[in-house]
């Protein structure tokens, strides 16, 4: 029996790694779809904001009460996770608890603190699913959180609260068969919380307790590999993207805007600043499309956290406008997806006759922007979403020539007179001569 259970284990270990690193793999393809783009410079610099903002969770403690129930279930994800490793020893040699023997008296401990944990993830799971369900907190009820998003946040909130629960009930079958089968189940010491469920389960037989001790120990660990590959698909995955994407953030300040690399190159050649070069082929102007984009934005897009505290800082949508800049993170990503799920059935990719700005942003969003850089401070993992809106805007601009007539204006007035206003440049100061 104990062979069978080795080998259910180990072919479900290896069939959940082959699927996980099937999806890993083609999120990594979909990223580097995007334009090539060296980011090797400062990295004190970088890593540092990856120890602060996405270890340190910074940026989420200018919310209190979200940011201390965020840490509960941030760091019970990062403690418990210890607790399966002891599963994933036992589940391939056929063992019970192995480390027990080895920790002596820091077992109990160790178990201790995991249980302490794991209650403080139920709790704030739940406190999460009343804010979201009952409270309806606004940021979670936006045009954008259609039915799947905040179906997605509860599954995961539901599936948060059972694995915890599950752990509770194994421990207590477990305290209970030491008692019963010292040989087989090694004694753990007392488990401060699961012992206040014994006495429920007290009454059940050795081979009920037995069954209910396996099923629970199962159902954690099937439970565990099933979110690991269900993150992959999920909003969820900013667990893991956030590391990176806060080591490759823009490190310029927020109001710093990248140039255009040709155009750049034009104006320099022009004023002398530079050597002429051979004329070459510039490409598409600002981007139409994801793949127009560069690497890192699309990094960005799988890193959001769909938290909306972008959207609720954004002047533009707090007035009525259409912009979200998550909306927009979101577009990015499930644009992203399509393309990726078509290159797996060898289809035409993002040839397919649709793209990201008209068939999933519209011309009124972007145009919106005011470029105040509100999202870009909000947001906890370092997303920009300014970056792409700014690249949709180029390409209607300079591609389209699609700009609101207002802004045509005042993009020749700056050509012509290096100001907004149509006056001339001799005639600047003259608000400063006396009357």
């Amino acid at each position: 029996m104990a062979l069978l259970q080795q080998i259910i284990f180990i072919a479900t270990l290896v069939a959940a790694g082959f699927f996980i690193r099937k999806r890993v793999l083609r999120i990594r393809d979909n990223i580097f779809l995007g334009k090539k783009k060296s980011i090797h410079d400062r990295r004190n610099e970088r890593l540092k904001n990856m120890l602060l903002m996405a270890f340190g969770q910074k940026k989420m403690f200018k919310r209190p009460l979200p940011a201390i129930l965020h840490f509960f279930i941030y760091t019970g994800f990062l403690v418990i996770n210890l607790e399966v490793l002891e599963f994933i020893i036992d589940g391939i040699f056929g063992t019970h608890r192995i480390l027990a023997p080895y920790l002596g008296g820091v077992y109990p401990i160790a178990m201790n603190v995991f249980e302490f944990l794991a209650l403080a993830v139920l709790t704030a799971c739940v406190i999460f699913l009343i804010r979201r369900n009952i409270l309806k907190i606004p940021r979670f009820w936006s045009a954008e959180m259609t039915s799947w998003p905040r179906l997605d946040a509860n599954l995961i909130l539901t599936t948060e609260i059972v694995l915890m629960c599950a752990i509770f009930t194994m421990n207590a079958s477990d305290q209970i068969l030491q008692t019963r089968n010292p040989e087989h189940y090694i004694s753990t010491g007392t488990l401060f919380l699961s012992s206040h469920i014994i006495s429920i389960l007290q009454p059940l037989s050795t081979s009920t307790l037995e069954f209910l001790e396996r099923f629970c120990w199962w159902f954690h660990i099937v439970g565990i590999l099933g979110f690991t590959i269900y993150v992959t698909y999920s909003k969820h995955l900013h667990i893991f993207m956030a590391f990176l994407n806060t080591y490759y953030a823009k490190l310029e300040a927020k109001g710093h805007i990248n140039n255009m690399p040709v155009v750049t190159n034009e104006v320099k050649t022009m004023l002398g600043l530079a050597p002429a070069a051979a004329p070459v082929e510039p490409g598409r102007f600002g981007a139409k499309d994801v793949i127009d984009l560069s690497w890192n934005n699309l990094m960005a897009a799988y890193s959001c956290t769909e938290c909306g505290r972008c959207t609720s800082e954004c002047p533009a949508n707090l007035t009525g406008k259409k912009l979200s800049p998550r909306k927009i993170m979101m577009d990015t990503r499930d644009r992203l997806e399509e393309i990726g799920r078509s290159l797996d059935k060898k289809g035409k990719g993002a040839n397919d006759g649709k793209f990201l700005l008209g068939d999933y942003i519209s011309k009124e969003e972007i145009n919106a922007c005011t470029s105040c850089n509100a999202c870009v401070e909000a947001c906890p993992v370092m997303i920009n979403p300014l970056e792409i809106i700014l690249e949709l805007r180029r390409y209607v601009a300079m591609e389209e020539s699609g700009s609101p007539a207002s802004w045509n204006s005042m993009f020749q007035n700056i050509e012509t007179s290096f100001a907004p206003w149509k006056f001339s440049p001799a005639d600047r100061f003259n608000w400063s001569k006396q009357e």
